[in-house]
Order: C-alpha cells, then sequence, then structure tokens
C-alpha cells in the first residue's frame, strides 16, 4: 500500500476507460444560504486532462487503502484546498460501472469555503447555484448521474423516539433499568450506517429524545440527546418544528399520535422495526 498506487487505467464491464485501478471518487461540498439555495464547489478540468475543459468535481483515483471519503478529502484537500474539518459528510453516492465505480461523497459546509486550483488538474474552481449548473458544460461522467444525485443535497436528520424503539425492542426487564436500555440503544446506534433508497452510505444527523428515567444518558459521539424536561413526544415535535424549511427529518416512532403530529409539520415517519431490522442485521 502507497501513496498514489491507484494511478492508472481501469476498464469497466462496459468496455469503457476509467482513471484509477481501484476506483475514483470526487467531492462534492454543498452549501445552503439562508434561503435554502444549494451551492455546489464546481472544478473546471484543465485542458491537458481526461475530457478537459468541463466542469465536474475535485477528485481522483482511490489509492488502495482508501475508501471513498478519505480519498475524496484527499483529492478536495490537494486540488482545492479545502479543509476537512469545515465538512461534514452526508452521504457517499456510487455509479457502478461494472468492475469499477465513481463515488460522490456528498459534504454540507456552513460557509461558502475559499477554493483555489493547488496542482495543474483544475482550470477554475467556483460555487455555483443549484440552478446554474446544467448551463456549464459538464464532465460526462457527473451530468450522467447529476438528476440523481441532485435530489439528495438537503440536510438530513434522522429524530429517534427512544422510549417507543426501545419499548418495542422487547429486551427482557428493559422497563426496570429503562437508562441501561436506552444507553444500549443507542451505543448500537451510534455503529450503523442507515438503509437509504439511493445513497450507498448514508450519515444523517442523528438526534435521540430520551424521556423519564432516561434522561441521563451519557453521550454518545455522532448522536445529539435531547433530554425530554416534560413529554417525550413534546420534544420530538420541537425538534422537528425547529428544522429548516429544506431540511428532511425522519422521525422513528410507533406512536400514531405522533406519527400525525410530525407529519404536518413536513417530516416523514417509520416504525421502529425499520431501525432494529437494520441494528440486528
Amino acid at each position: 500500500m502507497a501513496a498514489g498506487d491507484g494511478d492508472g487505467w481501469a476498464e469497466c464491464g462496459r468496455g469503457h476507460r476509467h482513471w484509477g485501478l481501484h476506483g475514483a471518487s470526487g467531492l462534492l461540498a454543498v452549501h445552503h444560504d439562508q434561503a435554502g439555495v444549494p451551492y455546489v464547489l464546481m472544478q473546471k478540468r484543465s485542458w491537458w486532462s481526461h475530457h478537459g475543459g468541463t466542469w465536474g468535481l475535485p477528485g481522483g483515483a482511490l489509492d488502495s487503502h482508501e475508501d471513498a471519503v478519505a480519498g475524496a478529502l484527499r483529492e478536495a484537500r490537494e486540488e482545492a484546498a479545502l479543509p476537512a474539518d469545515a465538512l461534514r459528510i452526508k452521504g457517499v453516492y456510487m455509479d457502478d460501472h461494472g468492475g469499477w465505480a465513481f463515488e460522490t461523497v456528498i459534504a454540507e459546509s456552513a460557509e461558502l469555503l475559499p477554493a483555489v486550483p493547488t496542482n495543474g488538474e483544475s482550470d477554475e474552481l467556483r460555487w455555483v447555484r443549484l440552478p446554474e449548473i446544467t448551463e456549464l458544460r459538464l464532465h460526462p461522467g457527473f451530468a450522467e448521474t447529476w438528476q440523481e444525485v441532485r435530489q439528495e443535497l438537503r440536510p438530513e436528520t434522522l429524530v429517534l423516539d427512544v422510549a417507543n424503539i426501545v419499548g418495542a425492542q422487547a429486551e427482557h426487564g428493559w422497563w426496570n433499568d429503562r437508562l441501561g436500555a436506552a444507553t444500549r440503544l443507542l451505543g448500537e446506534v451510534s455503529r450503523l450506517a442507515p438503509a437509504h433508497p439511493v445513497l450507498e452510505r448514508w450519515y444523517p444527523r442523528i438526534v435521540a429524545v430520551v424521556e423519564g428515567a432516561a434522561r441521563e444518558v451519557p453521550d454518545v459521539a455522532g448522536i445529539q440527546v435531547v433530554a425530554a424536561t416534560g413529554s417525550g413526544d413534546d420534544a420530538v415535535v420541537e425538534v422537528v418544528r425547529r428544522a429548516r424549511p429544506w431540511e428532511r427529518v425522519l422521525v422513528v416512532t410507533a406512536d400514531r399520535g405522533l406519527k400525525e403530529r410530525v407529519t404536518e409539520l413536513g417530516a416523514t415517519t417509520q416504525g421502529p422495526r425499520w431501525l432494529l431490522s437494520q441494528l440486528t442485521g
């Protein structure tokens, strides 16, 4: 395993040549302004490169020891001086060509980060408003997947009605140790990559609402814990209410009344079995 050991041409199952012996990945950095309009950081490829003069994403060949996220962040640093710690990974979209794949790593940026070409692979880097992207001369691979990828740019939050999920888990004796049951559940969730209908890997923001004896649950990496001071249902509704209008919110609960309340606010819902089946599967 060595840096650059992925450089080279590979042929996919469709008979096309692609750069990257182990596949390739690119970083799709997206920023939403105060009105919810997405801006995407686009790269104009240097004239000498494959499909030179077209617009796409900072990216390139994966080394043998890299996954898509590590490779995309490295390429974005090398080509655009983007700092990894200023980005939040939202998900990975895979364009599988059969034996070779390009993975688009979608990352949220809280601001329009400065980006400048730092090597010879870019002629220009520019934050482009979503409606204007198709006006550019696009890289063929980017253009082929763009209509599907663009649907996945909105921030997404997964809200857990922990008491309801723990009850559905039917763990023996959980009612005598609600704190322990909630702690175990969140530990399992923190290691989970939830299923998504489009993305190969999905990393939503996770908010867990706890109540009663479970309010003392310890902090869990990657999960925001909200301790309800009153009704857990009311706390879940308040989390949904505070979401930005353009944000997708998925609430996991079996409570019919709570489902109705959050649906009225624009959220979607799944029952606890949707989550629990992934923890056990």
